[in-house]
């Protein structure tokens, strides 16, 4: 199906990504490794497009479970970190492939250990310094460390925490990078390796880049939105979400509009239909919050609620509108920009939910 026939798509630019990427480079330096988070169907951008427009700029990939981590490998070599716990049957093929796995137990360590008698499994230690989520407790890492590096089957590629409040707290994110680098150099100190340590993901890329360790691992940044809005100027958002207008009709002031009848027209409106709903991933949260589209560089207001798969549309601004016409969702057009942080808010969500829920019918489009 040729582009003009797209319902409802996102166009992911390449340069952008390789902007993003660059942006890393030159705040870190040359030295610090990049570990590009493309889990999520790289939150919503395509897996594979993105992988391969990032692959000469990064030295790993970050993925949340192995399922993801096979279907990259069909595009690239790079070593892959898979960020969450596997589940016991997953990792016999955790370890055949040469992935790398996040670990946070003995009992893991060990059994990976067992699968390992081919080669060795490389793995990910984490540390829960305040995240709550997975990882050893800080003040049993050190234990786990030592344990973990005298099995034969395991190498500690990598050992890493995760910062749960770096774009809303400094203070507590001050105090457990302190209490994590110090830990690190116990650990340096008592358990001898090659190991690399990463902490840093996109906000703390962004504002605690003084402390990068070996390694960060960004993800929304690399798409081109930042959880600090005083650095989005410098980042290039990759994916500009579009629609068309599949009817336009007038309608008469009272008549209501959508489910619910939760809006009616206060005077002879132009309504045009746009070809995508929340089954798209397009929220119904924008139902009735002033949320609006981009149509000819133009904002129109959404009308009434958010339907499955479709969503109405206020275009009596704007001339001899026609079906087939294109719509920008998110993103700029004809120099005006619905950002994704607009959405979110409206929403009343956050950006990485915005484009991970983007649906699989919505055609991804690289340019």
């Amino acid at each position: 199906m040729s582009e003009q026939n797209h319902r409802c798509w996102v166009e992911i630019e390449r340069d952008a990504l390789r902007h993003n990427a660059a942006f890393i480079r030159r705040k870190l330096g040359p030295e610090i490794g990049i570990i590009a988070v493309v889990k999520a169907n790289a939150y919503g951008h395509g897996l594979i497009g993105c992988t391969k427009a990032l692959a000469d700029h990064v030295q790993y990939f970050g993925v949340a479970n192995v399922e993801e981590a096979l279907a990259l490998r069909a595009a690239v070599s790079h070593p892959v970190v898979i960020l969450g716990p596997a589940l016991p049957g997953e990792r016999p093929a955790i370890a055949e492939a040469g992935f790398i796995p996040s670990i946070s137990t003995a009992e893991e360590a060990e059994d990976f250990n067992r699968l390992g008698e081919r080669r060795k499994t490389a793995i990910n230690l984490k540390i829960d310094t305040g995240m709550g989520r997975m990882g050893v407790l800080a003040q049993d890492a050190i234990a786990l460390c030592k344990r973990v590096a005298a099995l034969p089957n395991i190498e500690i590629d990598s050992i890493s925490t995760h910062l749960p409040v770096s774009n809303e707290d400094e203070l507590f994110t001050r105090d457990q990078l302190g209490t994590f680098s110090t830990l690190v150099r116990r650990l340096r100190a008592e358990v001898r390796g090659r190991y690399k340590v990463h902490v840093l993901q996109t906000a703390g890329v962004l504002h605690y880049a003084q402390e990068p360790f070996e390694l960060v691992r960004p993800g929304m940044l690399l798409y081109g939105i930042s959880p600090l809005p005083d650095f989005q100027q410098e980042l290039r958002p990759a994916m500009t979400w579009k629609s068309r207008v599949v009817l336009v009709r007038e309608m008469p002031a009272g008549h209501g509009i959508s489910y619910g009848r939760t809006f009616l027209t206060p005077r002879p409106t132009l309504v045009a239909t746009l070809a995508a709903g929340y089954a798209d991933g397009y929220p119904r949260h924008l139902s009735n919050c002033g949320a609006s589209v981009l149509v000819r560089g133009k904002r129109c207001a959404l009308l009434g609620r958010v339907t499955m798969d479709l969503t109405m549309i206020d275009v009596t601004g704007v001339p001899d509108v026609q079906p087939g016409e294109e719509v920008v969702l998110m993103g700029r057009q004809a120099g005006a920009e619905i950002p994704c942080s607009e959405l979110a808010e409206r929403a009343g969500t956050i950006t990485w939910e915005i484009t991970t829920r983007i649906g699989a019918r919505v055609r991804r489009v690289y340019v």
